[in-house]
Formats: structure tokens, sequence, C-alpha cells
């Protein structure tokens, strides 16, 4: 288990290469955004992706979130209409989740069984823009909230505290929010919001 304390707008990249390196190899991370903490892993890492869901006593059909590096790595992994990559533009980077129709470059276990849809973002974070464009592909995250509490872990030192045993690393970048993110249906014409987060999308 380790912790790296990184500057929050100028990230140490030999610390970021290192953590790089820590995904790859199957670590679960415990990591910052522009709205709470989240735990992350590779995309593609089944058994990291189960520790998670035993971290947070998830059920199997609980839906991750895909976190991307900018639009274009959105556009591999979503079906997006001129319409949604508007809307996408005009809200990122920033504290929004987008819910969007998956392309067959998502592994099917991640997907909404009925829907085929997938959670994607792009955090308005220095951290984590360099951390995927170090990785060159999305994180797999989830928010840090523990089984039975309310609200999200804010704070790197207590995430240690209580998670040394169940993550390998933690990224500190300073303190966390305790609202998430916006939550916005964007996989028809008209886009709905599903949930009021940190971000104000401009419609209701």
């Amino acid at each position: 288990m380790q912790l790296f304390t990184l500057h929050p707008h100028n990230p140490q990249d030999r610390l970021l290469k290192q953590a790089v390196a820590m995904i790859h190899g199957g670590a679960v991370i415990a990591l910052p955004t522009d709205a709470s903490y989240v735990l992350a892993c590779h995309l593609g890492d089944k058994t990291a992706l189960d520790r998670i869901r035993s971290i947070r006593r998830l059920d199997p059909n609980h839906l991750m979130t895909l976190l991307c590096k900018d639009l274009s790595s959105v556009g591999s992994y979503a079906k997006i209409e001129n319409s949604t990559f508007r809307l996408l533009k005009s809200l990122t980077p920033g504290p929004f989740t987008f819910i969007l129709t998956a392309s067959r470059e998502v592994p099917k276990r991640l997907l909404h069984p009925k829907r085929k849809t997938i959670g994607l973002r792009i955090p308005d974070s220095a951290i984590c823009h360099h951390l995927l464009s170090l990785l060159t592909e999305p994180l797999l995250v989830t928010t840090l909230t523990l089984s039975g509490e309310d609200l999200p872990l804010t704070e790197a030192e207590e995430i240690y505290e209580k998670l040394q045993h169940h993550v390998d690393l933690v990224i500190d970048g300073g303190s966390g929010s305790l609202t998430g993110t916006t939550v916005i249906d964007a996989t028809q014409v008209t886009p709905i919001l599903v949930r009021q987060g940190l971000g104000d999308a401009g419609f209701q």
C-alpha cells in the first residue's frame, strides 16, 4: 500500500508513471477528481474490478463509469450523434457523468444489461488528465463511498487509514467534494437530467 502526494495543478510525472505501472499490474487505486474521490482500476482487469465491488460491497449489476481524457477517447467507447457531441463539448471537462450508448469497445460485463449503456466522464482535473494521458486509455471508476455511508470519503489520509489493507495506492490531490457529478442521460436526442450534482448543465 502506497500514498502519493501530488500537486493538484502540476502533478509530478515520476509518481504518475509509477501509478500507471501499478494500474497495468492490476492495482486498485483511490484517485481524486474534480468531484469526489473514486476507486479506479484498469478497464480490462476483471480481478481488480471484483476487488472494487468487494470494497464497496456492490452488487454485480452496479454500473461503473469510464474516466476519459478527452472527447476523442469518449468517441472510441460510445456512439455519439452530432447534437450529443456539441453537448459534451460545451460541458467538458467538468463534473458531469454522461450516460451514452456503448460501442463494441466496451466489455459487455460493464454495460447496463438491457440498455447497453455506459457512464463516461471527462474530469477537469490535472491529476486525472495527466494520468489518463500516460495510461492512453480510460480508467474504470466508481465514487469512493463505503458501504453503509451516505457520503463519499473526502480526505486522502482518511482513505489511507480505512482502506490501507484493501487498495494498492492512494493519490493525495487535496480534499474531495461531498457532492457528486451531475448525471445526464444523453442516449436520446433530448438529454435528460438524471441527477443534479456539482455541474450546471443549464437545463432541468
